[in-house]
């Protein structure tokens, strides 16, 4: 299991947390109550609060050291965080909003997980999701091709599949249910480094701290050094660093889905 570690993940907050912000905005109505799938650390759940002042937020994560760091940052008593595994979890009631940030792309057979959870969403309630796009990136592609040679590949068989799902893939469902839907993909050019912050190498502290963890993680100790100083030589080369900073393209996919019956 893939152990997340919520202060290397926040060292770009501002960056991950800029496609939640843009999915929140593009959502109709004020639910009163609302589900945060792969809610992580906790720290969007004051962009819901921002958006909606009244609702019950309820986060969900696999990761107990996500928990753990959500619940000792939340000051909201209308927020509640519980450690669950997505794939098998169902809220105990209809919920007015389910709303998730970069978690299905990690969610096996994440289509029927979205088609039952979509089940849970009352009547005139939505469902908005975002995940990644970025699986035939430079940071990929390398991080698969190094991965899976030499050395590196006994460990990390079975880490190298491309998660990406086409946007047509969530229309498709969401309008199958009747749903008025809304799809659409945006490449965010991040540009991490400024001022000489976030490091000699941005993009593989970005990549480490999500994409590149679960690689990572399978490599022993000299196996995984070893691996690092190459990731992070290939890099380089893919992300030259500008007077600016080091320019990051990231494409997302978004889908707000609103129940119309």
């Amino acid at each position: 299991m893939t152990i997340w570690d919520p202060i290397r993940y926040l060292q770009f907050a501002d960056d991950r947390s800029r496609p939640f912000v843009d999915l929140v905005g593009r959502v109709e109505g004020d639910p009163r109550s609302i589900v945060d799938l792969g809610c992580g650390p906790g720290h969007l759940s004051a962009v819901l609060r921002g958006r909606w002042p009244d609702a019950e937020i309820h986060g969900v994560d696999s990761s107990a050291e996500m928990i753990d760091k959500a619940v000792a940052d939340n000051a909201d008593d209308k927020v509640t965080y519980e450690l669950a595994d997505v794939a098998a979890w169902s809220p105990p009631e209809p919920v007015d909003l389910i709303i998730s940030n970069a978690l299905f792309q990690w969610v096996p057979d994440q289509l029927q997980v979205i088609e039952r959870l979509a089940g849970e969403v009352a009547p005139g309630g939505s469902f908005a999701l975002q995940v990644p796009n970025n699986y035939n990136s430079p940071s990929h592609r390398l991080l698969h091709e190094i991965s899976s040679r030499g050395p590196y590949a006994s460990h990390t068989e079975g880490l190298h599949d491309d998660r990406a799902t086409p946007p047509e893939a969530y229309l498709d469902l969401f309008t199958r249910l009747g749903w008025s839907t809304d799809v659409w993909a945006t490449t965010y050019l991040h540009v991490l480094g400024k001022d000489g912050l976030d490091g000699d190498n941005p993009v593989f502290d970005w990549i480490s701290g999500t994409g590149a963890r679960p690689i990572l993680q399978a490599l022993p100790g000299g196996l995984r050094e070893e691996f690092s100083a190459e990731y992070k030589s290939g890099l380089r080369g893919a992300y030259p660093r500008r007077p600016w900073g080091t320019v990051f393209p990231f494409e997302r996919v978004f889908a707000v889905a609103r129940r119309t019956d």
